[in-house]
């Protein structure tokens, strides 16, 4: 009798093989895509810092020969109306067209950050006047706030950098507020407020550390639309003014020579295409790894 539950203890905790080969041959469509998505980030990247190491010619060469040649061989994304190579010019492009995305995102959503911090967490008149106002700018769509900024401050980096930033400042403090105005509610903090602890201290300790995660997945997916509104901006002949152009400089350079040179803005336009469609996917994995309950109901 004794051995006979023995046995059945056996067979009760046996585990097929076939499940643990089954968990190690998963692979889905959605990691591939997010596997391409990182490569296509971390190329632009490598071009923004590496641009001599990468690009087959300077962007400021010209050869008169080959003035808007199309796609080959030597230059695999055709010359422009000035003989210079396709292919380097959107290389050295992304340099400022990242500068315009980071830098718009940190200062934004610093700032933005900050303003959500402070309203969700000490509400009161100070909650009411500051959401307001956040209210009255997310009135105007971003790329109008953008562009009357940008035509006030006039052409240039750091004008259109705070153009960009200053548009998504809304977004961000929304976001903070709604979080700090959760946090602050649960037992945990309130546990902390019971036994003494320092306002400021709860705010650094607890608040703050808790309340970063849907901030950084914003930031992430803010970072593909700052550099879609910075090269909208260039596009309208309000971005930067330098000899080697950003991707929406490109653009608007190429447009006139649609018929006999499309692949001028084609190529420009692909590469905004590409890192804004790959930082959507990386950020949109970043919410689903944050809040798992976004991704229980697709």
């Amino acid at each position: 009798m004794v051995m006979k539950e023995v046995v059945n203890t056996k067979t009760v905790l046996h585990v097929p093989k076939w499940k643990f080969t089954k968990q190690k041959t998963n692979f889905s469509v959605e990691n591939l895509f997010i596997l391409g998505a990182g490569m296509v980030v971390i190329f632009i990247i490598l071009c923004a810092l590496f641009p001599k190491w990468i690009a087959p010619y300077s962007p400021t060469f010209m050869d008169t020969s080959l003035i808007l040649s199309p796609p080959n061989s030597a230059h695999w994304f055709g010359t422009d109306y000035f003989g210079r190579d396709v292919l380097s010019l959107v290389i050295y492009g992304s340099s400022d067209s990242l500068i315009i995305g980071i830098a718009s995102v940190l200062i934004g959503g610093l700032i933005g950050g900050i303003i959500g911090s402070v309203s969700g967490y000490f509400g009161g008149i100070i909650d009411v006047v500051v959401m307001r106002l956040i209210e009255i700018l997310m009135t105007i769509p971003g790329i109008l706030l953008a562009l009357a900024i940008a035509a006030a401050l006039g052409p240039g980096l750091m004008n259109i950098v705070l153009a960009v930033a200053v548009s998504s400042i809304p977004g961000y403090a929304r976001v903070m507020r709604g979080q700090l105005m959760s946090i602050k509610k649960r037992k945990y903090v309130e546990a902390s407020r019971s036994i003494g602890t320092p306002e400021w201290r709860i705010f650094l300790w607890h608040l703050l550390p808790n309340s970063w995660s849907p901030l950084l997945v914003m930031a992430t997916i803010g970072l593909g639309t700052s550099i879609l509104i910075g090269s909208g901006l260039s596009f309208l002949g309000l971005g930067i003014i330098k000899e080697i152009p950003d991707w929406g400089a490109l653009l608007s350079q190429g447009r006139g020579y649609l018929t006999v040179g499309w692949w001028i803005s084609t190529f420009p336009g692909l590469a905004i295409t590409l890192f804004v469609l790959s930082v959507n996917i990386i950020g949109d994995k970043l919410r689903d790894t944050f809040d798992p309950k976004t991704s229980r109901t697709r």
